[in-house]
């Protein structure tokens, strides 16, 4: 099983602008098929946590700041996203979730999957997730 990390991108500032490039081979251990962003949430609003059975994402804070909520395994924990520099990798059945955004919050998301309004990768309860991941981590023989 894949596993969580949180990680930073080298900014080049050399030219009289930041330049942050995202070299897919090297921080993206999956081939993208979607991109997205999270705009216009403030410290009251959070997304919705959830985690996926099949889609990986990498999340990655372009502006503002924020803070994701994981669990990987471990119960609940917050982690800072502090700048442009700061991102995250969530495999499948990684528990996340945004919430304390700056008003500036942008959060660019690299997916492995493409959109699915049905939802049907989605686990949304949180104690659903932890039953099915203790089966998976720990099946029945």
């Amino acid at each position: 099983m894949a596993q969580f990390k949180k990680f930073s991108f080298k900014t080049f500032t050399d030219r009289g602008f930041n330049l942050t490039p995202v070299e897919f081979k090297d921080a993206i251990p999956f081939e993208v098929k979607r991109l997205y962003y999270v705009t216009g949430m403030d410290e009251k609003q959070a997304t919705g946590q959830h985690c996926h059975k099949i889609e990986q994402e990498v999340f990655i804070q372009v502006a503002g700041k924020c803070v994701a909520i994981i669990d990987r395994g471990k119960g609940k924990e917050k982690i800072s996203l502090q700048g442009p520099n700061d991102a995250i990798y969530c495999p499948a059945y990684v528990w996340h979730g945004f919430e304390e955004a700056s008003r500036d919050c942008v959060i660019l998301a690299l997916s492995s999957t493409n959109y699915s309004p049905d939802r049907s990768d989605y686990i949304e309860d949180y104690a659903a997730y932890l039953q099915l991941r203790d089966e998976k981590l720990h099946p029945v023989l």
